[in-house]
Order: C-alpha cells, then structure tokens, then sequence
C-alpha cells in the first residue's frame, strides 16, 4: 500500500498541483489519507494531524481542503477554542472528518472544562507533521501534549505516521519503542539542504559587523521576497527598528504578535506588499512562501537541522534560491555541523571548517538548548535605553523639585527631602551602570 500512495503521490505533485506543492510533504500524508477515508461520514474525525505552529496549520489544513475537493471529506481546523468544544462536541452533528490543528488547542478540547471532552475514539490516522520539532523537550517541546493526544485516540484500527523534513535519532528510537511495526521510509539523502540554493558563509566580526553587511547586502540589490531569521523575538523587534527607515518594506513577525497581525503579515508577505520578513524560528518549519529568492541567518542557527529548515524556505519547486548566514566567534561551536551540511549539498566550504573540533556528546545538547548571548542588534539600542533612563531623571528631578516647593510652605521639607533623595540614588546607580555597559561596549 505505501508503494502505491508514494507513486501516486509523485503523480498528483508533478501534473495536478505542480506551483503548490514542492517537497511533497504534505501530499505524501494527505493524499493517502483521503483515499482511505473514502467519503463523508457521520463518526466525528477520523483522521488528526498536528503541525507546531499556528501558521503551518493553516497552510496544511488549505491544501487539505483543495486535495479533498468533489470527495465530499469535510476538513476543520481549530479557530475559535473557545467556539470548537460546542462545535465539535459529543452533543454536535458529528459531521467532520479531517482535524487540522495545534497540540495546545487539541489538548484544550480533549480536558473537561464547561462540558464534555472531544472523542478521538473514531480516529483512523493520527499524523504528527514536523515530527523532530514536535518531539523537542523543553520549552519550545510537544512531548507531554504529544502524549496525552497519543492516549486519547483509542479507535482499534488506528494508523500512526511521523513526518519531517530532517532526520532525528530521538523520534527514530521514540517510534521503536512505542509502535508496532514500523516501516521508515526516506526520499533523498538525510538532512542536507536542497542543491537548489547556493549557500554562503559570512564572518561579520561582531554585533554591529552584522548590521553593516546585511545594510551592504541591500545596498548593492536584492530581489525580494527575502525571510531573515534572528534568535529572539527581541532581536526581532529591534532589527525591525533599525531597517524600519532605510527605504525597506520590512516587517517582523514573532510569538508577541497576535494570531490577527501575524496572519496579516503573512498574507501581506505572499503578495509582496512586504519584502523583507524578520521572524524566529517560528517560521522555519514547514510554511511554504512561494518564490523565495534569499534567505539571511542574520543569527546563525542553534543546530544543522534548524539550518536546514531555515533555509528550505527558498529553492523550492526547482526555484534557485540564495542563502547567507552570517556568523561571529560566538558561534564557532556551531560552525562545523552547518559547514558539513553545505559540502553535503555539493558546495564549497573553508576546509578548516570541517576539520573543527566535534563537540562531545553533553557539549552537543548543551548547545542545541542554550544559545549564545548576544546582547542588542545596535549600540543604538543602549543609547535609547539610556536616553529613556535620562528623561527619567529629569522626571525625577522636576517632580522633587515641585514637592520641595510645597513641602517648605507646609513646613515638610526634611521628610520629603529624605524620601525623594532615597529614590533618586537608585535612579543615580542605575544611571551610572548604563554607562558604563556603553562604555564596555564602545571599547569592544
């Protein structure tokens, strides 16, 4: 059966849908579920696929629904939790099939609040898409809400798949222990980046080398669209700040916007009202941007299959893309995995690079989990939280000056005096330590 859908899933990819589908991931699940499903029934869902993020729900749960056109196959996704308990209920209709969604929002359905939980127990086909990011502990991880969706799809035929575009050794070993005959099935070589992007590495010296070579990069031309990753949503937020008024069409997208803003942006993206997108690692798993043309690592990934998902955003569908990852000292730890990836693509890279010390194997996940420090995109970061810190003082200073005056005629003035002079040493020693992180700083 496998060989089967897998042939007719290189069939639907290469004649019925060849802009909207590239790697074929989700075809690969899709279409053979829809096959199996037959038709519309009145059981609930029979089929659940989670996706780590919000975003690639959606797509996943849109191209489900083109796949399904004229079967009948009645697919949902999670929008409303709050609106989905009532929906998808014991007591409701029971007229859906396919549940598109998030681990959180499902988990949310499956715990009793006001009413009765959702049944999984009619489910036929679990799918876990993004497999390794999903299995992640920590955090950033799934494993817990994995498990409790794992336990409450109880139906006796169920079949359980994992998708991924990268290969990790914890979901290989977690699938042995946990499933029944398991058959792995791999297209391609196992976590390398596509041979369609031509893929550099820049050394950029520091923080602020950083910013002068992405400003280089816009000053000589770039074709948008363009997709830049940083490590935090702070860095996004500031990076945002510096490009907002160098004639750039740039926006930022993270976990501090609201679902609203980000789908916004996201639509605004596809159709090139935005041509610079700064996000985190939110939006490297999975989203399918049509036409990509360059990828930037303005913060250099924390571990190769991250940089492989950052950038199969571009050169997709055959469509040559660009990569650059810029990096510092701070990120030599990093450097030879994502350096033997790039070789592994047939590129060319510095051959001290591959021949870096490999970290051991405690060293190797201490790294995946704590990235560097970094500190600010700019100085000029430090200079505005130190201009904000002066017109504090000047606040202080004016509002003490105002209670001296009306203390004196009150004939309050030593106690107020005490008070106020309490409040603006602590302005004062945090004043003084402002400046001397700039001048730390500046001397670097």
């Amino acid at each position: 059966m496998c060989t089967l859908c897998w042939v007719h899933i290189l069939h639907v990819k290469q004649y019925a849908f060849p802009d909207q589908l590239n790697t074929g991931k989700t075809a690969a699940f899709l279409v053979p579920i829809l096959h199996q499903l037959g038709g519309p029934q009145r059981k609930g869902f029979r089929a659940v696929v989670l996706s780590p993020t919000r975003e690639l729900a959606r797509q996943t749960h849109r191209e489900c629904v083109r796949l399904a056109e004229g079967l009948g196959i009645r697919a949902f996704i999670i929008s409303n939790v709050s609106k989905a308990r009532e929906k998808f209920g014991p007591q409701s209709s029971q007229k859906f099939d396919v549940l598109v969604t998030t681990p959180n929002r499902l988990i949310y359905l499956l715990q009793e609040h006001d009413g009765l939980p959702l049944s999984l127990s009619k489910v036929e086909w679990l799918i876990v898409d993004e497999s390794d990011r999903l299995f992640e502990a920590g955090v950033h991880g799934f494993r817990d809400q994995l498990a409790a969706v794992y336990q409450a799809c109880t139906g006796p035929n169920i079949k359980r798949a994992l998708f991924s575009a990268t290969f990790a050794h914890e979901v290989q070993h977690w699938c042995k222990l946990n499933l029944d005959n398991v058959a792995m099935v791999s297209v391609g070589l196992r976590n390398t980046a596509s041979e369609d992007v031509k893929q550099d590495l820049m050394y950029c010296g520091d923080e602020s080398g950083k910013l002068l070579a992405l400003r280089d990069i816009f000053r000589k031309g770039y074709e948008p669209p363009v997709l830049l990753f940083v490590q935090t949503k702070e860095r996004a937020k500031e990076l945002f700040k510096e490009l907002i008024y160098d004639n750039i069409m740039v926006d930022a997208i993270h976990s501090d916007r609201t679902q609203l803003q980000r789908d916004n942006v996201v639509r605004a993206f596809r159709e090139r009202k935005i041509w610079v997108l700064i996000c985190t690692e939110l939006m490297a798993r999975g989203i399918d941007f049509k036409g990509v043309n360059l990828i930037i690592n303005y913060d250099f990934p924390p571990s190769a299959i991250s940089y492989i998902h950052r950038v199969g955003r571009t050169g997709r569908a055959h469509h040559q893309g660009h990569a650059i990852t810029f990096w510092t000292m701070a990120d030599k730890p990093y450097l030879r995995s994502v350096a033997h990836v790039i070789k592994s693509s047939g590129q060319d890279v510095p051959s001290w690079m591959l021949t870096l010390k490999k970290p051991k194997k405690n060293e190797k996940k201490r790294l995946s989990t704590q990235q560097p420090k970094r500190g600010h995109v700019s100085q000029g970061v430090l200079y505005e939280q130190f201009n904000k810190r002066k017109r504090k003082e000047m606040v202080m200073k004016s509002r003490k000056r105002k209670l001296m005056k009306s203390a004196k005629e009150n004939g309050e003035e030593k106690e107020v005096n005490g008070d106020m002079d309490v409040a603006q040493e602590a302005v004062n020693k945090q004043m003084k330590k402002k400046k001397r992180n700039l001048n730390i700083v500046g001397n670097q």
